[in-house]
């Protein structure tokens, strides 16, 4: 298939015409093997999406695919396509702490004074808000980063449905002052985000968790942090007294 992108690239007419109807009538099993390849070159990526777009599950998996880039996701956000979402690991269940694993490609600092990401911000204050939700769904860190703080709660709520955003930066925005109440209710409905131990604190710790939601994680915390919340005078008052009376519970049944 790289081959074929290449030579439909050609000065020569003949090859030029040959390649390029090669490489648009490439069998599925083809398609699908190039795909499942992480390697996939992220040109080779904009030009299959821009062949086959209208095949929304192969469209789907294009935008998802690690190597796509902001030009390809743009261009099929365009198209209504919306990457499939990657199933995401088991997280961690235990009472502890879980331990980060390796730096990824989405958990790099985003640099705000970069071009990049200035040009992309000066962007984001023209667009409408049907285009903001198709970044807000497909785009990048920094066009995360960027929209999560949108004013229009509907923006900044589609972030969070993002299949490419991390776990990292669930914590961050947990830890924010952002007031988006839609916001705190998905990731306390995502039941793998809730299996990280950090995440289920800041959960506790922020003032707009549903306090349903907010005791129920209080529950799984281990004593080192529940006498934190015991003490503070920094989440709900009925979070703190329940923390005291799980902690004197355990007290008592040793």
């Amino acid at each position: 298939m790289t081959v074929l992108f290449l030579l439909a690239g050609d000065s020569d007419p003949v090859i030029h015409t040959k390649a390029r109807a090669a490489f648009r009538n490439l069998p599925d099993e083809i398609l699908d093997a190039v795909l499942q390849c992480h390697e996939a070159h992220p040109k080779l990526l904009n030009a299959l999406a821009r062949l086959h777009f209208g095949n929304v599950q192969l469209a789907s998996r294009i935008a998802g695919h690690p190597h796509c880039d902001d030009e390809t996701l743009a261009f099929l956000a365009t198209k209504g396509i919306v990457a499939e979402r990657h199933q995401r690991g088991a997280g961690n269940q235990s009472d502890e702490p879980a331990t980060e694993g390796a730096e990824g490609e989405d958990d790099i600092p985003v640099d705000e004074e970069s071009e990049e990401f200035k040009s992309k911000y000066q962007l984001s204050q023209i667009m409408g808000v049907a285009e903001k939700i198709k970044f807000a769904q497909t785009g990048d860190k920094e066009w995360r980063m960027i929209l999560i703080k949108d004013a229009n709660k509907l923006v900044s709520g589609t972030v969070v449905k993002n299949p490419r955003i991390t776990e990292a930066e669930v914590l961050a925005i947990l830890k924010s002052s952002i007031q988006n109440d839609e916001i705190l209710r998905i990731i306390c409905a995502n039941k793998e985000w809730v299996k990280n131990y950090q995440i289920r604190k800041a959960l506790v710790e922020n003032v707009k968790t549903p306090l349903p939601m907010a005791l129920r994680f209080l529950m799984t915390l281990n004593e080192k942090d529940l006498a934190s919340l015991a003490k503070s005078k920094n989440v709900q008052s009925v979070l703190s007294t329940q923390a005291r009376k799980i902690l004197l519970n355990k007290k008592k049944d040793r």
